[in-house]
């Protein structure tokens, strides 16, 4: 089994970590975290150079999840990578005077800033990777984004930011899940074509597999070496993805389990961890 099998092996033992945070929390956004792991997993364990041991490091990759909702997903993977603590976590997420607050906490190992009112985190990593440039840093600059979050104006002046800039030691994802708490995208804020609405900013595009964790390592290395503009990331997923008791149904976007539900969640989780383990 390679190491990429490995990944995808873990992305079920951290979306049982996920479901097992948001049961002991009674709230969260599963269907969001479900998504959205797989991006993070490869970010911090196939591409970004950030640890523990160099966390403090001028150089280090700098990382803002600005669709902050889906924090569970973000310290699941903060505590497989060591930055976290995952049986604190699951005791004291999102409880009353604990610092596992229900969106990303700069108080905690690891995390950059402070996120989840969307919109910001594609301008501030346009800051962030303009001050590597001026400090001639080799830092690379990652930004994950819900497509729901596209619909805040904010997003827009930092694309057309990061194009006039020619940022390419900046890198955004957007996750392309299709679902917001209020239904389709679609239906709320029609955004198709991504692809050439980047492009009109001066973005070098691609289009992924957001579930895949080889594909998103292609496309992660491909924008290393793209130059003289940043890259998005348009990265397909399935809201909820992991288990049929979720997938592509905007009512998970925050839901607690029921037990019979999480049963189901927790046996569909390993039967696609034992598939994973065959390939």
């Amino acid at each position: 089994m390679n190491k990429l099998n490995n990944l995808k092996v873990l992305s079920y033992d951290l979306r049982k970590d996920v479901v097992d945070m948001i049961v002991e929390a009674k709230g969260g956004h599963i269907g969001g975290d479900m998504s959205v792991i797989d991006i993070l997993i490869c970010l911090y364990f196939k591409i970004m150079n950030i640890s523990p041991e160099n966390m403090d490091d001028p150089d280090r990759d700098r990382f803002v999840l600005s669709k902050g909702h889906s924090v569970e997903a973000y310290y699941a993977v903060l505590a497989a990578k060591g930055f976290l603590n995952i049986e604190e976590v699951k005791q004291q997420f999102s409880k009353f005077g604990s610092k596992y607050i229900g969106h990303p906490n700069n108080e905690l190992p690891g995390i950059e800033m402070n996120s989840g009112s969307l919109g910001h985190g594609l301008p501030v990593c346009i800051g962030m990777a303009l001050a590597g440039k001026m400090d001639r840093r080799n830092y690379r600059v990652y930004t994950v984004m819900g497509d729901g979050e596209l619909a805040e104006g904010s997003v827009w002046e930092g694309a057309m930011a990061g194009g006039h800039y020619k940022l390419d030691n900046l890198c955004a994802v957007v996750d392309r899940n299709r679902l917001q708490i209020s239904g389709s995208t679609e239906d709320v804020m029609a955004q198709d074509s991504q692809i050439e609405r980047w492009k009109s900013f001066g973005w070098h595009t691609i289009s992924v597999n957001g579930n895949d964790v080889d594909a998103l390592e292609q496309a992660f290395t491909e924008a290393r070496t793209i130059k003289g503009k940043p890259t998005v990331i348009i990265a397909n997923t399935i809201k909820g993805y992991g288990s049929v008791v979720m997938e592509n149904k905007a009512n998970w976007h925050h839901k607690v389990p029921t037990q019979e539900e999480y049963e189901q969640i927790i046996a569909d989780f390993a039967s696609r961890k034992e598939l994973a383990l065959r390939e």
